[in-house]
């Protein structure tokens, strides 16, 4: 259903983007952010089904500025790579990888004609979480179990669109303490928490939970369809 393109960054950075095109009008746009593995089949699968529901939908290679063409598995080895390359973009100067991903929402609203929202999984989520607070154009975010959300700095943060959050509560990268303090703090923000485990959402992973996955994917189609038509 989708291909890759290219889009251009504010300071002339070219990334890779995979863009999947509804058939028809587009209802509206949503950007999709990776985990740490690539824009990987599950990533590119997301995008699609987003698709189907009438979306255009654009998911950009955020790993780009320290490495293109990254596309990796679920093993412990993807997983030390994976962190490396989300290591090398967090240190990037500047704005970084949040030039790439409102190069993207940008192209979203271009090719979308219409509102834009953005979904992040684990490092796409908590960079879903900075979009929302920090770039324009955004109608809704969701964030999927976003690494790093529940610290003190990020909780500080205030968005500046409707903001969805999902998490699971046997996730051992976010205690629920944090959670709870996430949702204390932003009364605003729409938090669902599943019987479930860090990365639920995806069918590649042995954490996948089909119920809290299909759960969150019912709540997130019905926030999006309410926020951006």
């Amino acid at each position: 259903m989708g291909q890759f393109t290219s889009i251009q960054a504010a300071d002339g950075f070219t990334l890779s983007a995979y863009v999947a095109q509804p058939e028809g009008k587009p209802r509206a746009a949503v950007v999709v952010l990776q985990e740490i593995f690539g824009v990987n089949s599950h990533i590119r699968e997301v995008a699609d089904r987003f698709a189907a529901e009438g979306y255009l939908a654009v998911a950009p290679a955020t790993f780009d500025r320290a490495k293109p063409g990254v596309e990796l598995g679920y093993a412990e080895g993807d997983m030390t790579a994976g962190f490396e390359l989300k290591t090398a973009v967090d240190a990037l100067p500047g704005a970084g990888v949040l030039l790439d991903i409102q190069a993207a929402i940008d192209h979203a609203a271009q090719l979308g004609g219409g509102k834009v929202g953005i979904v992040g999984f684990c490092w796409g989520g908590l960079l879903a979480w900075k979009a929302a607070c920090r770039l324009q154009g955004l109608s809704a975010a969701i964030p999927y179990y976003g690494g790093g959300i529940t610290a003190e700095d990020e909780i500080a943060r205030q968005p500046n669109c409707p903001v969805m959050a999902h998490f699971g509560d046997q996730d051992h990268w976010i205690p629920m303490e944090g959670i709870e303090a996430f949702k204390k703090a932003h009364p605003e923000v729409e938090v669902h928490v599943y019987p479930a485990h860090h990365g639920f959402n995806c069918d590649q992973r042995a954490s996948f939970n089909a119920d809290a996955a299909s759960l969150a994917r019912g709540r997130s189609l019905a926030f999006l369809a309410s926020q951006l038509g």
